[in-house]
């Protein structure tokens, strides 16, 4: 079985303060985890579905009696022996059931906000919160964002409610001990220890992955429970485990309070994220890149396109330009600038110094706001045959025959009439063209960050590669409406 990736557990943010000091572990966490439990509580949340048929006709048993139902979660309890009984809903349709789903969360305010994650709560009709004395009270969703997978609710409570603070995620060190309390499988108030595994962890789950990696024990009903380091703060959320199995096998993540706790800051304000964005389609920096374009090492992030109009373009940042810093924080990987940036004031003005033909610049921008509505594609490219008529010609080094664009080329694989360059009509096998995933039907529009309008542009800019004794050259590639930069050996 392949190991999967299992959402568990949601994120936290922090304070800012020093970073904490080593400390030996305690004889007990019997105080600390009396103290933090009140203000831990079960998420429970309901939807109506419609159950599953079968080829038959019948009622799958899951549909019955569910074991694993929405965002991983799992209800308390087990399913009764026995067959299921078959569906007698008219017209053959299977019969509507409400299903439910347990989490956990935690109070960050004696007026009611509950902090979990969107996952939990995600379509849900009905949502409560469990308190530790076993009151129920029903909830409301103040905010979500499913970007880093974190929902703010609000509960009325007929006393002030028990609550836990914020730490300084980024203050956490490898090593440090941590406790995480939650609701495992309908187990309500399960306290577990470990230590902190990694930081920084990128699982793949969004652009704005910062993860705790923690071997503390979290399972199915932990998400959106609290991770706290030794003074009681929370500094994660539990989010996800990974698992060949679906339980703990000591590998679990935490979004970080640093990221976060800003995040709820604007849901509880204006019930949405307000996030940073300057308009840029990046990548990452490969060694290859790097040689290709001078930097004498591989770091940053590399600018594949800036949006017409957007905060980037209106500045001057261009396409191939590799961001190094952003208002004064170093970019070393390139999936650090969209967090970055997203935490950066909205119309704030900072420097960005980009690496550009050979040296650094400071280019001033103004941030924008993002929005949900997607970019336009630059170009929409079909692979088909191109007319015998169009002169083919080789660039040599490359491994690449290509056309010029023409209209005929143009209307033939639907290329926008703001493009320009070259199209590639056939890829040597060998060569490293093709090992980089360059395709019959791509443009290329710059080599080495000279645009070439034609075969003689891209020939003498592969020459002057050449003089400098560069063994790579940097193309701009357009691929089925996305741009990517791809550096490519000489042969």
């Amino acid at each position: 079985m392949k190991p999967i990736l299992s959402l568990v557990v949601a994120a936290t943010a922090a304070a800012f303060v020093l970073p904490a000091t080593a400390r030996n572990a305690p004889d007990s966490f019997a105080d600390l985890a009396a103290k933090l439990s009140p203000a831990v509580v079960n998420i429970s949340t309901s939807q109506m579905v419609e159950r599953r048929r079968t080829a038959d006709g019948e009622i799958p048993w899951d549909q019955f009696f569910p074991d694993q139902n929405r965002g991983g979660e799992s209800p308390e309890g087990s399913a009764p022996e026995g067959n299921p009984p078959r569906g007698t809903a008219p017209n053959n349709r299977a019969p509507r059931q409400r299903q439910t789903s347990l989490g956990s969360g935690f109070i960050i305010d004696k007026a009611g906000y509950v902090v979990t994650n969107n996952h939990v709560i995600q379509d849900a009709d009905q949502i409560s919160v469990i308190l530790e004395d076993d009151t129920v009270l029903e909830a409301k969703v103040v905010g979500r964002d499913e970007k880093v997978d974190i929902a703010l609710l609000k509960v009325e409570a007929k006393k002030d409610l028990p609550t836990v603070g914020w730490g300084n995620s980024n203050g956490s060190r490898i090593g440090d001990w941590v406790l995480a309390i939650g609701n495992p499988f309908g187990l309500s108030g399960t306290v577990t220890t470990g230590i902190i595994s990694a930081r920084s962890r990128n699982i793949k789950a969004g652009q704005y992955d910062d993860f705790i990696q923690t071997d503390a024990s979290i399972n199915r009903g932990n998400s959106g429970g609290p991770l706290f380091n030794m003074e009681g703060q929370v500094i994660g959320v539990n989010t996800a485990i990974f698992s060949p199995s679906g339980g703990s096998v000591g590998i679990g993540f935490a979004s970080s309070a640093n990221l976060v706790r800003p995040v709820l800051e604007d849901l509880r304000k204006y019930g949405r994220t307000r996030r940073g964005w300057i308009g840029v389609q990046i990548q990452s920096v490969t060694e290859e890149i790097a040689v290709s374009l001078g930097l004498e090492k591989a770091r940053g992030a590399l600018v594949s396109r800036a949006t017409d109009n957007g905060p980037a373009a209106t500045s001057g940042i261009e396409s191939s330009d590799i961001i190094l810093t952003f208002d004064g924080k170093p970019i070393d990987k390139m999936n650090e600038l969209p967090r970055v940036v997203a935490e950066t004031g909205i119309d704030k003005t900072v420097n960005v110094i980009v690496w550009r033909k050979g040296q650094q610049k400071t280019v001033k921008l103004k941030v924008g706001e993002l929005r949900d509505e997607n970019e336009k594609v630059v170009a929409s490219l079909k692979p088909d045959a191109v007319k015998e008529d169009v002169k083919k010609t080789l660039i040599k080094g490359l491994g690449v025959t290509v056309v010029e664009i023409s209209d005929a080329t143009r209307e033939k694989y639907a290329i926008p009439d703001s493009v320009r360059g070259l199209v590639v009509v056939e890829v040597d096998e060998l060569s490293d063209s093709a090992l980089k995933g360059i395709r019959p039907g791509d443009v290329i529009d710059e080599v080495q960050q000279t645009h070439v309008g034609s075969v003689a542009d891209a020939d003498d800019a592969v020459g002057k590669a050449k003089q400098s004794s560069r063994s790579t050259v940097l193309l701009r590639v357009m691929s089925a409406g996305s741009i990517r930069y791809v550096a490519v050996k000489m042969g």
